[in-house]
């Protein structure tokens, strides 16, 4: 939070809450934060909808607003305006297609939502383990290397996305979610653990098993680029 100066004084936060153990934790930190933190923000979580019926939410939106009104949270849920066929994602390249134009669908969603909320910063619930394999995913599949940001400022400083876990392992957001009796909401993914992500999650792993202390020193080279 400090390190990136994320959350200000009056700030307008969307938290995008898909009911995975790590967007529940985000929605019960940016909860605990402003109960402690010397500022104030309005804070709003969003859930796209995979399933939608014509009057109601589906099954999965169902509970995840379920979970933030436990938490105390209110919750607006949109009908996602884009999704996947299922046939379409049989074959392996056909489903990555599928996979960026859902996560750009999702995204673009999230981001008219925040400008007609007037939300100036959405909160996502990406860890370190999410930006290691997003540079690995880039480097090996992409051409390119980039990764994830902390922080990135979007449409000229109106929007930021902030990562508040961004120094935080999958296991440790796990054990919190633990601690306070979550449960994920099973995803409407038609591609659910068939992804490109998978691989390299496992190639990560085979790296850190192979290499110790290999997480933490590519995490640390991401943040430290030298020109030649």
């Amino acid at each position: 939070m400090h390190d990136y100066g994320m959350l200000a004084d009056g700030d307008r936060v969307l938290a995008a809450v898909s009911g995975g153990i790590d967007s529940l934790v985000l929605a019960w930190l940016l909860l605990m934060w402003r109960k402690k933190a010397p500022i104030d923000y309005a804070l709003e979580a969003v859930h796209v909808d995979m399933e939608p019926s014509h009057n109601a939410m589906g099954p999965a939106a169902a509970q995840v607003a379920a979970k933030a009104a436990a938490l105390g949270l209110p919750l607006r849920v949109l009908p996602a305006l884009w999704r996947p066929d299922p046939q379409l994602a049989s074959s392996e390249q056909a489903g990555r297609d599928v996979c960026f134009q859902c996560a750009r669908s999702r995204r673009t969603q999230l981001f008219e939502h925040a400008r007609q909320s007037g939300c100036n910063k959405i909160a996502l619930g990406h860890h370190r383990d999410d930006i290691i394999e997003t540079f690995l995913l880039n480097l090996t599949c992409a051409g390119n290397i980039s990764t994830m940001s902390p922080r990135q400022e979007l449409f000229s400083g109106r929007l930021a996305l902030i990562r508040p876990m961004a120094y935080l392992d999958k296991v440790e957001i796990a054990a919190v979610g633990r601690t306070l009796g979550f449960e994920a909401v099973r995803t409407a993914c038609p591609l659910s653990e068939k992804t490109r992500r998978l691989e390299i999650h496992q190639l990560a792993e085979q790296i850190y098993r192979q290499i110790p202390g290999a997480k933490e020193h590519i995490f640390a080279a991401l943040g430290n680029v030298r020109s030649p």
